[in-house]
This record gives C-alpha cells, structure tokens and sequence, in this order.
C-alpha cells in the first residue's frame, strides 16, 4: 500500500476549485480514495488560506474558515495530526530545507507520519528529490 497523502495548501485550494493536476497526482488520489485512506490537509492550510485572503492574493466566496470546513467535508479527506514534535522537527530538518516556515511544518508532518507530500512547490519537489521527504507533483 502507498503512503498516505498530505496535500499542500495549493493542492488543497486545487483541488477544492477543480484545476487541473497532473495525471499520476490524480491517480495516486483515486487509489487512496478507492483504498479508503485519507487525504489529509494540514491545520496550517487554514492558516495560510487565511493570509492569501487577508492579502488579497485569493478571493473566496466564503470566509476562510468556512473555506476550510468545507474542504474537510469533501469525501475522503481528514485533518492531518500535528502534534508538538512536527513543530519542532520542522526546525531540524537536514540539508538546505525551504525557507517558508508553512512548507517547512508541511515536510515535517509528513516526514514525520510518512505521508506523500502532495505539492507544486519547486523548493519542495527539490527537498523531496534529496530524499528527505516523500513527493507527489500535482
């Protein structure tokens, strides 16, 4: 069985809106789906939704809270545990993380749960690619 997925805060506001993901994102999802396993979505996506709108970088149609109910009402997807280690193993994490303290707390969740990070992030992808955290491109 493959590793549970976290979505980044980006691939969750995809796939909330329908964009389009690349072809093995989608199929990793429908396995997951299919198997049972959740999707999970970081409490730090709530965070970040609600910066992106109180910049004005997004705009939604509902509060950012609302926003973040409804993305975890979606069939299949749960809240990912973040419990204090994941903070503080994403201040220690090796070689030359991203900078971005979201993406660093996203590649520690799930380092430290063994998740799928599932993400566009070039500075992820290249983390993921020195083997330090599991990656899907969406």
């Amino acid at each position: 069985m493959s590793a549970a997925i976290l979505l980044d805060p980006c691939a969750a506001i995809w796939i909330s809106t329908g964009q389009a993901l690349h072809q093995d994102a989608l199929n990793r999802l429908a396995v997951a789906r299919k198997a049972g396993q959740p999707i999970y979505v970081s409490p730090m996506t709530a965070w970040e939704i609600g910066r992106l709108v109180a910049s004005g970088r997004i705009a939604l149609t509902q509060t950012p809270l609302s926003w973040f109910s409804t993305l975890l009402a979606l069939p299949g997807l749960a809240l990912a545990p973040q419990p204090p280690d994941v903070l503080v193993e994403s201040s220690f994490l090796p070689d030359d993380p991203p900078r971005d303290p979201v993406d660093r707390i996203m590649i520690a969740t799930a380092r430290f749960h063994g998740f799928s990070l599932m993400t566009r992030d070039r500075h992820i992808l290249a983390f993921g690619q020195m083997g330090h955290v599991l990656t899907i491109t969406c």
